[in-house]
Order: C-alpha cells, then sequence, then structure tokens
C-alpha cells in the first residue's frame, strides 16, 4: 500500500513538472472515454447473457409465455437481495446520481458505482425488466471519471469535466452516437461548452466510440432507409406530431412521478418488491412488448412490421385486426412508463432512455397510422415512427438537442434533419407547459440541487449558510448598562452588539450609531440598560434558510450584516461583504479560464 501511495505522489510531482494541467486533463478525457467504452460494452454483454441463459430455462412457447409472470420479479429480487447484502448501500439511478453529485458532493460519486450499476442492471434488464442499460451506464462511466480525478487530485472543475466526458462516453459508446453524447452532455448533465471543455469532450466521445466499434461492431443502433425525404406539404403533420409528443411526454413524467411517489408509501421493500415485480409480471404477460429494453421491438416497428404487438400475446389471434393494432398500440405507448416506474418501484435498476424511444416509436407509428385511416394524408410511418423518437426524447429529458441529434446518429437519418427538428423543438414547448424540469431534474429542483447553465444560481447554491456565519461580535445581556456597552465599543470593531440572555436567545441588537449620543455621558452609564436601548431586527436568516433566500433577504432588506438565529437562539451574523467575497471565490472555482 505504502509503495502504491509512493509511487502515485512520484507520479504527481513528474506531471507537475512536465505536463500542464489543461494536457493533462486532455489525456485523461481520453482514457475516461475509453473506460467508458468498456463498461458500456461489458454492461451489454452482461445483459446478453443473462438474457440467453433466461431463454434457455423457457421450455417452448407455451411454457415461456407464461414464464412472464415470474422472471421480471426474480430479476429485481436478486438485484435487491444483491444491494441489500452485499453493496449495502443503495444504488441509486444512474443520471440523478450524476447530476446529484455534481451539485452536492464536489463530483463525488460512490466508490460502489464503479461495479454495482453493471451488476443490477444485469440482473434486471436480462430478467425482463422493463427499463434500459443508458443510466447504469453513465453511472458506471461517471464513477470512473470521479475516481480518477480524486486519484490524480484534480480540482472541481476539472472533476465535473471529468464527470461530463465519462458521460458523453458512456453515451457515444452504449448508442454509437458521438455527437449526440457530446450534445447530451451539454443539456442534460449541465456542462458548459467552452473552449477549454470541447477538446475533452470531442475525445472521451470519440475514443469511447471508437473502443464500442472494436467489441461491438459498427453496425448503427438502428439501420433505417430514408426512402422519402422531407416534404413542405408534410409540414403541418410535423408540428402536430411534435405536439402529441409533448403531450405523452408530460403524461411519461407525471405518471413516473405519481409511480414513485406510490412505492415510497410502501413501508417494506418485500411489500414493494412483491406489489410491483408481480405487477411487472402481469403486465409483461398480457402485453409482451414492454418486457425487457424493447430494442426489437423498436427495429420492427421501423422497418413497418408490428409483430411485436401481438408475438408471445394472447392476443396473437387478432393479428390483420386494423382495430387491434390500434389498442394495442394505444395500450403499449400508456403502459410502457407504468411498467417502468414498477420496475423502478419495486427495486429495479436502469434507465429511461430506452422506455422513452420505445414510447416515441410508438407514438409515431400510431400517428402516422391514424392519419392515413382517416384519409388527410398518406404519411410515410416508418419516418414518422422514427422521428416521434426524437419529439420524446426531446420532451421526457426535456433536451431537444439531444433528441435531434440522437435519432440522427442511432439510425443514420440525417435527410430527414429538418423534421427531427421540427418535432423536437414542438414536444419540448408543449410539455413545458405541464412541467418545468425534466424526469432527471424534477427531484434535485425541488431540494434546489440542480445545477444549471445559470452559473450565478450554481454558484450561490454551493455556498453554505453555516460556512457564512461570523461569531466575533460582543455579546452583552439585557441588564448590561450603557457602561458595559461604553467598554464593549472601546474593545470591539463591529458597529452591531447582540444582545443575548443567558439560554443564548436573542432578545435584541444596538447598533453604535444609535448610541453614539450616549456612549459620553458617564453620569448614564448606570442609569441606562441596554435593553432601553435596543431593537428587534426586522429580518434575520434561519440556518435552515438556502443561500437563495439569504440573497433574497439582503436585497429586500438592504442590510450590510443580518443576525442568524436558529429557533430563537443567537448564532452569529453574515455579512453582506462575507456572501460577496465568498461568492467571487466560489466563482473563479467553478469556472474555466
Amino acid at each position: 500500500m505504502e509503495n502504491k501511495q509512493s509511487l502515485i505522489v512520484r507520479f504527481h510531482r513528474w506531471r507537475l513538472r512536465h505536463l500542464s494541467e489543461r494536457h493533462f486533463v486532455v489525456i485523461l478525457s481520453v482514457v475516461v472515454g475509453i473506460i467508458a467504452g468498456i463498461a458500456a460494452t461489458i454492461i451489454k454483454n452482461a445483459v446478453w447473457l443473462t438474457q440467453r441463459l433466461v431463454h434457455n430455462i423457457s421450455l417452448g412457447h407455451y411454457v415461456e409465455n407464461y414464464i412472464y409472470l415470474i422472471l421480471p420479479i426474480t430479476g429485481i429480487f436478486i438485484t435487491v437481495l444483491f444491494i441489500t447484502y452485499i453493496i449495502k448501500k443503495p444504488v441509486r439511478h444512474g443520471i440523478p446520481n450524476v447530476l446529484h453529485s455534481i451539485s452536492m458532493r464536489q463530483g463525488e460519486l460512490s466508490r460502489h458505482n464503479l461495479f454495482s450499476s453493471v451488476i443490477t442492471s444485469a440482473f434486471t434488464v436480462g430478467f425482463g425488466g422493463s427499463v434500459g442499460l443508458e443510466g447504469p451506464t453513465v453511472a458506471t462511466g461517471a464513477a470512473y471519471g470521479s475516481w480518477i480525478s480524486k486519484l490524480f487530485r484534480l480540482n472541481y472543475k476539472n472533476t465535473i469535466l471529468m464527470l461530463a466526458c465519462a458521460s458523453a462516453g458512456a453515451m457515444a459508446a452504449i448508442f454509437k452516437a458521438p455527437i449526440a453524447a457530446i450534445v447530451f452532455a451539454v443539456e442534460v448533465i449541465m456542462i458548459d461548452l467552452t473552449t477549454f471543455s470541447l477538446v475533452p469532450l470531442l475525445l472521451a466521445s470519440s475514443s469511447a466510440v471508437l473502443t464500442s466499434y472494436f467489441f461491438m461492431g459498427q453496425d448503427v443502433l438502428y439501420p433505417f432507409n430514408v426512402e422519402t425525404s422531407f416534404e413542405l406539404s408534410d409540414l403541418p403533420y410535423y408540428i402536430v406530431l411534435g405536439i402529441f409528443a409533448g403531450l405523452i411526454s408530460a403524461y411519461f413524467t407525471k405518471m413516473y412521478l405519481y409511480i414513485e411517489k406510490l412505492f415510497e408509501g410502501f413501508s417494506t421493500k418485500r411489500i414493494r418488491l412483491t406489489v410491483g415485480g408481480l405487477s411487472l409480471g402481469i403486465l409483461i404477460f398480457f402485453f409482451p412488448a414492454l418486457y425487457g429494453e424493447g430494442y426489437e421491438a423498436i427495429n420492427m416497428c421501423l422497418e413497418g412490421d408490428l409483430g411485436y404487438l401481438y408475438d408471445d400475446s394472447i392476443f396473437y389471434s387478432f393479428k390483420g385486426e386494423i382495430w387491434s393494432m390500434f389498442v394495442l398500440i394505444i395500450a403499449v405507448i400508456l403502459l410502457k412508463i407504468v411498467a417502468t416506474s414498477i420496475t423502478f418501484g419495486s427495486g429495479g435498476i436502469g434507465g429511461i432512455f430506452a422506455p422513452t424511444l420505445f414510447m416515441g416509436v410508438n407514438s409515431g407509428m400510431l400517428f402516422a397510422q391514424f392519419i392515413n385511416m382517416i384519409g388527410l394524408k398518406q404519411l410515410n410511418v416508418n419516418n414518422f415512427a422514427l422521428i416521434g423518437m426524437s419529439g420524446l426524447i426531446g420532451g421526457v429529458l426535456q433536451a431537444p438537442l439531444t433528441g435531434i441529434f440522437l435519432i440522427a446518429d442511432i439510425s443514420g437519418g440525417y435527410k430527414l434533419f429538418v423534421p427531427l427538428m421540427i418535432v423536437s423543438t414542438f414536444a419540448y414547448l408543449t410539455v413545458k407547459a405541464f412541467t418545468a424540469n425534466s424526469v432527471y431534474h424534477i427531484q434535485l429542483a425541488k431540494r434546489k440541487e440542480l445545477m444549471t447553465h445559470d452559473k450565478d444560481l450554481n454558484v450561490i447554491r454551493m455556498m453554505e449558510v453555516k460556512k457564512l456565519v461570523e461569531t466575533d461580535f460582543l455579546v452583552l445581556r439585557p441588564n448590561s448598562s450603557l457602561g458595559d456597552l461604553a467598554e464593549a465599543i472601546s474593545k470591539a470593531h463591529r458597529n452591531l452588539f447582540p444582545i443575548v440572555d443567558e439560554e443564548g436567545y436573542l432578545k435584541g441588537m444596538v447598533k453604535m450609531d444609535d448610541v453614539r449620543h450616549l456612549i459620553f455621558r458617564q453620569e448614564l452609564y448606570n442609569k441606562v440598560h441596554v435593553s432601553h436601548l435596543m431593537y428587534l431586527p426586522e429580518h434575520s436568516i434561519s440556518t435552515s434558510d438556502s443561500m437563495e433566500q439569504v440573497v433574497e433577504k439582503f436585497e429586500s432588506s438592504e442590510r450590510y450584516n443580518l443576525a442568524v438565529i436558529d429557533k430563537g437562539k443567537y448564532i452569529g451574523f453574515i455579512s453582506r461583504a462575507r456572501v460577496f467575497s465568498t461568492y467571487r471565490k466560489r466563482m473563479a472555482h467553478l469556472s474555466h479560464d
């Protein structure tokens, strides 16, 4: 252990002599990208092997259909056991966990995230949990980015850059979409796309996707042939599709939060697992298309083959009936987020990208089929199915650029760039009317822990009230005399004097300017007490106040010092000058040159 520490110390010394911080960060971005690419490969193959094992257990078509009732709960049960008895710490949802670490933990992720998301997502998705692998992949990549940053003692801004590089690398590797991955880091992870950060992000994304190519080939995730490019006459329908996708996105967010709250109401993990696992099994039994990530169903839908709605289903006999197609598409759209939320609520680990894409492709297919059926126009259903995915990404993640570039990247459908832009933008605008934040951001925003592109707000949120409290004010008792106050003034370097009783409760304050005319009248020293001179402050700060509230109180009160009071007891003061000084230091700490 000592030899290892010594080796690291020697390396640090060599690095400081031979490499600038920027050059070192550039090198690390490539390393992080490769690691993220390997993590994506491991997760994908772990799930594939688990699914093969599960498939081999199935003994035939009849049994396979009914085995859906027990497969999901089995996978989630193993996941819960692994977390409870092996990890012994919560394995949080991938991307929100990364965002929380950036805003509240200086970019540090728990060490178990280096492997826990890989194992838990393999069991969850491999046994049919209705979630994706993107979140766990991003969490794993970010955990290695955090670990590397800590190992090489990077400062805060470079640590956050490493997390963004790891997140971009994970997305680039799993989707084979390097451009969309960088956009994702900017829109969702909230990294600032500065000149300093651009090169590391590019290198991390490209090295990750090359790693993915090496292990998993260069085929795009969703091969798609654009047979009919954008027609101007289709413009109104793309706008309506965007609005429709925005409404589905709002439903996604509301239903996700509702079911999450519902499961939080269950008293034990056992109840959550039992209720959730059985409910999920029943849903997948009736609608097998909800099983797992749903990538095969997405590819079939993009090819115009709706067999996934009927295969292994009790509705197989209705195949070919137009009404059944509409009913089943509507059902899988509405129930996919229910299945996803139940998977999370019962203890499963995964991501929401795949469910979002699944709902998007079906929404686009449903819309185009409906327009064609009523005879308004004959739309290319495959194009609309593809572009529907962009709309749901833009709406659910509230990241329209990610939706545009991701779908163009993973399908090769750049000829449809204009409709991708239209649908993503209108979906984003529509969902904003219903919810201010995405699924990833909404809980962090409620707790005021969300980092945004507003640097001022980020810096303020990073400041802590307790660390700004100044306690070098001379304290007086209510029965102190004017003479005691005059003596305190002669010793103090402050012009405010808190009046505090023996139990620590603030009774008032005396300002030197208010007693200046009395302090030289020695005949009053024993006659006048500070209780006659003090005043109760109109404005004060509580230790539970957020820094945003502190700033608002300084602005509204126009005071230079505000008392800090906790349940009536005097703690100290916070000065405007201290807040401003700390703000400037934090801004330098956060910003790249």
